[in-house]
This record gives C-alpha cells, structure tokens and sequence, in this order.
C-alpha cells in the first residue's frame, strides 16, 4: 500500500463532494434557549442524528435548550463525552463498548435500529481482490479507530473466509483523512461505515462483504453519568429520548422528506442521501433484554479477538430506568 499521506488539493476534492462531514463546525453549534432552562449539549457524528430532527421537527418546542456537536466518528465523539463535553452520544455497538473500556462514565439509555449493509469492506474499482480471502497479505484501513464496527465487520469477514487477523496488517485512519486516500488511490482497502461507504461506492469503489450476517445493525445513545446525576438534566435527557422516539417514527413514515433534509443539512447528492437514510439507524427504542444480550455477544466476542482488551459487563453500563416509552 503507497503512504497514506495526500494531497490537498486530494482533500479539498473529496471535501468538495460534500464529506466535509466531520466539522464540529460553529453552525453545528447553534443554541436554541430561553432563560432558566438546563441546556444539553448533544453529540452526533456526520450530522445524521441532527438531520433526523431538523427534518421531523421533533425538537420544536423542547421544554430544554441544545447545542449539537458534531463529530466524524464515534472515537472523538466519545473522547468529549468522556470530558463531559456533552451529554449525550450515539454511536454503534462496539464503539459503545470501547468507550466503556476507556473508562468514559456513561450509560446506555436508548436503542436505535438500522440495517448491516450500512457499512462493509469497499476496494478500488480495477482492484485484484475479489474476495476477503484476498486480503491476505495485504493491508487495510479501518475507520475511525480500534473499537470501531468496522473493526468488527473486518474480523468477522476474516473469520467467515478462513484468514487469520495475523495474515492481514490493519491500519487506523480518521475516516474524511481516509476519504481522500482512498479517493486517490493510496488505499487499496478500507473497511467503513456510512455515510462515508455509501460515497465511496458511488465513487467507484468495488464491495467485497458488507455488515450483513456480522453487525447486529444495533446503535445506542448514551449519557453522561454526571448529567444522568443532576435532576434538571436527567427530566431534559427524558425529553430528548421522547422525541428521538417520535422523530423515527416520522422518518420512517416519511423517508423522502427524510432524505431531502438530511441533502440539505450535510450538502450530499441526494442519491446519496436516499441510500444513507434508508439503512440509518433511525428507529428510537427503550434499551430491550434482548438488546443487552446481543451487544454482550458483541462484547464477549470482540475481548475473545482482542479488538477490546478486556469483556464489558453491558448491563452494568445500561440503565434501562432512564427511558419508559412504550414499545
């Protein structure tokens, strides 16, 4: 694989189709206030869970005042959390965990619900490989960071083709800073989730596995323990969760609006935005039994590869008290 490093004008090509996603940009950033009300700081990463609400207006009139932040991925999101600069997160399954290990106070407080093929292993479109046993011997790139689902995706792809992960050199990389590697053809690899997959098969880039049959399609948001503590915040949490129930529900009676304002808010195409919204996880859900059993599966599986050092007890970073809506 060439080195990772690139161009600018390399970057500011793929910033310019629109994947300037990761700016936790000062517009990201707007309060909506009155006085005396407790404001939440909200966490996002490539401004899909604030697409989610602008579009279903679920927000509009919030008994509490919010800011979103915006990330690229969950690794820096939960790097905020974890300094309690903001309250909430939302992120997939083993970033979760992996910001548990990292000793980030947080509880799980909703499920949200989407679909595996939302991310997968893409290689350039003239590549050799054909297949994930190809990868042996090769080196790919996996974003965000270690503890990411698409960390996992690789491992289980690896498993299911009979390579060992000792056979296949995995490599860390940012995924905008990724983007436009990939995008001039200094990977040969990547193994991503959308909405960055999505531009990069539409790019060219060829699939070889997707999260199908390996990803639970499983996210969840979390909040801050210390927020969780002070009672204004807590009420203002319930009232956020409510909504983000109501806005899934909206989102999936209405998916064109849905995708038109997710275009508008991150200025993909809209082709893209139509794929994105339809597989994102959107539906909002108190955290399930069923819920904890499956993202400890993930848990124990990934301290048995070693992708976390040590097994995450999920019930013991779930407060299924936080959230009552009825199923």
């Amino acid at each position: 694989m060439t080195d990772l490093l690139f161009s600018r004008a390399s970057r500011r090509s793929w910033l310019k189709q629109g994947t300037a996603l990761s700016l936790a940009a000062a517009g990201s950033l707007r309060v909506w206030a009155q006085p005396q009300q407790t404001t939440l700081v909200l966490g996002d990463q490539a401004g899909g869970l604030r697409s989610l609400f602008e579009a279903s207006r679920t927000l509009e009139g919030a008994p509490f005042a919010y800011r979103w932040a915006n990330f690229q991925g969950a690794a820096p999101l939960f790097e905020a959390q974890r300094s309690a600069a903001v309250d909430t997160a939302m992120a997939g399954d083993l970033p979760v965990l992996a910001a548990a290990v990292g000793k980030t106070p947080l509880k799980i407080v909703a499920t949200r619900v989407g679909k595996a093929d939302s991310l997968g292993i893409v290689v350039q479109p003239d590549s050799p490989l054909r297949s994930v046993a190809d990868l042996r011997g090769k080196t790919v790139i996996v974003s965000s960071a270690r503890g990411s689902i698409s960390q996992y995706q690789l491992y289980g792809a690896l498993e299911e083709a009979g390579v060992r992960r000792e056979e296949v050199t995995v490599k860390f990389v940012l995924p905008t800073d990724a983007a436009a590697a990939f995008a001039s053809k200094q990977i040969d690899a990547w193994a991503i989730f959308d909405p960055y997959y999505t531009l990069a098969v539409q790019q060219g880039g060829r699939i070889l596995r997707d999260g199908r049959g390996i990803n639970t399609a499983l996210g969840f948001i979390t909040a801050s323990e210390h927020s969780l503590a002070d009672p204004a915040r807590r009420a203002a949490i319930v009232q956020f969760l409510d909504r983000l129930g109501r806005a899934g529900d909206w989102a999936l009676a209405n998916p064109e609006a849905y995708a038109q304002a997710y275009s508008q808010l991150t200025r993909l195409p809209i082709e893209s935005s139509r794929i994105i919204t339809a597989r994102a996880s959107v539906a909002g859900r108190p955290v399930s039994e069923a819920d904890i059993v499956a993202l400890q599966a993930v848990a124990d599986r990934s301290a048995r590869d070693g992708i976390l050092p040590v097994r995450v007890d999920v019930r013991a970073i779930t407060d299924t008290s936080v959230w009552k809506r009825p199923a």
